[in-house]
């Protein structure tokens, strides 16, 4: 947020802003909870997520120099439709919806990022949606690899997906079971599309995960 306020209006951050640390785990929004105001992610990860019945999808992951709990904002709605829980020790600047809202107002080239960044968000949560019901297991995750390599790749380690992820998070993330993203890693595998160490994911093959991100076979779906 401070990257793009104009320079007069710095130290009515300071004013407003709280500094919060949290331990890994610790959810600080609940779906359903009325919206108190906007999380920035100083550091540390968090995961997006909602509860669909039983089941846990993860919508986004959140890292340093995210924003968390935009999608509060709205005419429509008072609360979150969402919930954030932290993945590692996370620190995060929380402001008030109200002085958001007026930073917004004062700030045009934050509103600007901020249009920028809701139509990139809703452009990925549509072919999310898109992917739930043409591609195959196999292929979501494969499509879901390569996104998160775009967003975390390390620059320096060529194919290396920098964020580490429990089956559990990785298969609510790609939209189907434990056992199932479990399988379907074990082929990429076997097809050297991917490799692992523990919980960390090497990408060997962009050219063999991005034709398979693109493919519509109309198989395995669960």
């Amino acid at each position: 947020m401070c990257r793009y306020v104009l320079q007069d209006w710095l130290g009515q951050i300071d004013l407003h802003r709280t500094n919060i640390r949290l331990k890994k785990g610790e959810q600080f929004i609940t779906e359903g909870q009325s919206v108190r105001g906007i999380y920035f992610v100083q550091s540390g990860l968090v995961k997006v997520h909602r509860n669909l019945g039983d089941k846990e999808t993860i919508v986004r992951f959140a890292k340093k120099g995210d924003i968390v709990g935009h999608r509060g904002i709205s005419t429509e709605q008072t609360v979150y439709p969402i919930s954030a829980t932290t993945l590692d020790v996370t620190q995060l600047c929380f402001v008030e919806l109200p002085f958001f809202l007026s930073t917004l107002r004062i700030n045009p080239e934050l509103s600007y990022r901020l249009m920028l960044f809701f139509a990139d968000e809703l452009h990925l949560s549509e072919q999310k949606m898109t992917n739930l019901t043409q591609l195959p297991v196999k292929n979501r995750l494969a499509w879901s690899l390569l996104l998160l390599y775009r967003i975390f790749g390390e620059e320096n380690m060529d194919g290396y997906i920098g964020l580490t992820l429990s089956k559990k998070d990785l298969s609510s993330y790609v939209g189907t079971t434990y056992e199932t993203v479990y399988r379907m890693l074990g082929e990429l595998i076997d097809l050297e599309a991917i490799a692992m160490d523990k919980k960390n994911i090497f990408i060997k093959n962009f050219q063999l995960l991005h034709d398979l991100s693109e493919e519509n076979m109309g198989s395995e779906t669960a």
